[in-house]
């Protein structure tokens, strides 16, 4: 999201008491967003055969790159630069306006709040301030559910488009807010807006991106929602000096979802999906346009191949996430988003701004500023990274880099240092961990959860996957105040630290690499051990 997801990226918002008990309102917290275990007795020895059936298809990934890289070239002339992944791209990038929306509606409280509990008459209350910020999760966590089987019933286009209704109202209502019931049926109602495109997002551009570029494309989540992320703080700059402002901003907050449901009146409907409903002539003709002339034989084939073995329908039941292959990859999907909340994303980010103080960094819009634009640029990276690299590459090293960061810092605060030695290590030890999250951990959880995920149960794997996150999230944000104040700094650090080794060795030998390969050779594979 993914990047959240988050999507999996995280922005400061005002401490809510509601995850922060003990914290003055005053401080700051980066609030972490985007980016459960299904199966049978021994999840570990079954999920831990994903790592060898890949290579059991008949189609090597060489085979597969040299294939669709012959149309993709004649499409890029041939020589030089590739333009293979720019029939795509418009379609991507209207989908990833709504992780747009999703980074901005992340940031839009961080200033203002003070504002609108002052105008709506709970200022001094923490916890309604907290729940006013937050509240959203529960929504997100209620839409991430019900995202899959919309989509599933009525495609990813028109699933986005209702999608926006719930955006559009929730900021309208929360931007006309006259009481405290006002704001927070907005804020819920955005967050059901949010937890539907966390889940809907990552799904459609894996499904419509070409093979060798899906990567790159999907990284396109984690972009949107910074760059809303940097939105919002900055139109937030100017609520320091009007009460007011909270108000244009979250009217201003109903723009892009406008823009979403405008753009996906043009944009193409997912091919496996129309595959699924039995419109082919249609399926074809978006093929054509993504893809290319000279593979929608072959597409059609696969997509139709893979609906005679599981039986593809607009009719899936949530039961069969439990059965095989999909309890493997609902097992991976959730340990996956357990593990990236339990590595401290929030912590960190909270503590970022106590620690760029340190070194004379007051103004937590600056902070704030070198946050983003870590993210921002460790985003970049993944998008140039993925394709190359492959995703299993870019989780270990992004988890290895965070676990080295978190020691760093723990080191810098239990040994006796020069205290400006140890303010820069700190500093250092932040910056290293939310680059690295945010080259690996942030965004490829949501790229490969969806390239495991059968056509017939993605949509749902998908919702399991970022409900975990939302509930992960949660219970993060509301202990680890109480846990830095009872143990200190240092321990919890180092405790993330360990938790990104533990994610870095569930990569290593549970993450197949899905680089190169269709969807459908991907799933072909994970079938044969069923």
């Amino acid at each position: 999201m993914w990047p959240v997801s988050a999507a999996i990226v995280s922005a400061p918002v005002s401490i809510p008491n509601l995850y922060f008990p003990k914290a003055k309102r005053t401080q700051k917290l980066h609030y972490g967003a985007l980016k459960c275990s299904f199966g049978h007795s021994s999840p570990r020895l079954r999920v831990s055969a994903l790592k060898d059936q890949l290579p059991d298809s008949a189609t090597t990934p060489e085979d597969e790159g040299r294939k669709l890289s012959s149309s993709d070239n004649k499409r890029g002339g041939g020589g030089g630069f590739d333009y293979g992944w720019l029939p795509a791209f418009p379609h991507v990038l209207v989908a990833s306006m709504s992780n747009f929306i999703f980074g901005y509606h992340i940031g839009v409280m961080n200033g203002p709040i003070v504002s609108v509990a002052r105008e709506l008459g709970f200022d001094g209350n923490s916890f309604l301030e907290g729940l006013v910020v937050s509240i959203f999760i529960a929504g997100a966590f209620i839409g991430s559910l019900s995202a899959g089987p919309l989509a599933d019933k009525l495609g990813c286009r028109l699933t986005f488009q209702i999608d926006t209704i719930p955006l559009i109202l929730g900021a309208i209502t929360s931007a006309k807010a006259h009481s405290l019931n006002d704001i927070l049926g907005g804020r819920f109602l955005v967050g059901l807006g949010i937890g539907v495109n966390t889940v809907l997002v990552p799904i459609y551009i894996s499904e419509v991106a070409p093979t060798r570029y899906r990567g790159a494309l999907g990284s396109l989540c984690q972009i949107g929602t910074c760059v809303g992320i940097i939105a919002s703080l900055f139109l937030g700059i100017s609520s320091e000096n009007d009460p007011h402002w909270w108000r244009t901003m979250l009217y201003i907050a109903s723009v892009p979802g406008f823009v979403v449901a405008l753009g996906m009146q043009f944009a193409i409907e997912s091919p496996r999906w129309l595959c699924k409903a039995g419109r082919m002539d249609e399926a074809k003709t978006v093929i054509r346009e993504l893809w290319g002339a000279s593979e929608v034989e072959n597409a059609i084939e696969e997509f139709q191949s893979v609906s005679m073995s599981d039986g593809s329908d607009l009719d899936s039941r949530w039961s069969e996430i439990l059965e095989e292959p999909h309890s493997r990859v609902a097992f991976i999907g959730g340990t996956l988003f357990t593990l990236q909340q339990f590595a401290g994303i929030n912590g960190v980010l909270y503590f970022s701004s106590l620690t760029f103080q340190d070194v004379g960094i007051q103004s937590s819009a600056l902070a704030s500023l070198f946050v983003g634009l870590t993210n921002f640029a460790g985003a970049l990276c993944a998008l140039y990274l993925v394709d190359r690299e492959g995703r299993q590459k870019l989780l270990i090293g992004s988890y290895l880099g965070m676990a080295i960061s978190m020691f760093l810092v723990a080191f810098s605060v239990v040994f006796p240092l020069d205290e400006l030695l140890s303010n820069n290590l700190s500093i250092l030890g932040t910056i290293m961990y939310i680059f690295s999250f945010a080259i690996g951990a942030g965004p490829v959880t949501g790229i490969i959860i969806p390239e495991l995920s059968s056509t017939r149960t993605r949509g749902k794997i998908m919702g399991v996957s970022f409900s975990t996150h939302w509930a992960c999230n949660f219970v993060v944000g509301l202990f680890f105040l109480e846990l830095v104040e009872k143990f200190g700094v240092a321990p919890v650090y180092a405790s993330f630290g360990a938790v990104s080794l533990v994610a870095a060795a569930f990569a290593y030998y549970f993450i197949v690499e899905t680089k190169g390969r269709s969807l459908e050779e991907i799933e072909r594979s994970l079938n044969l051990k069923a």
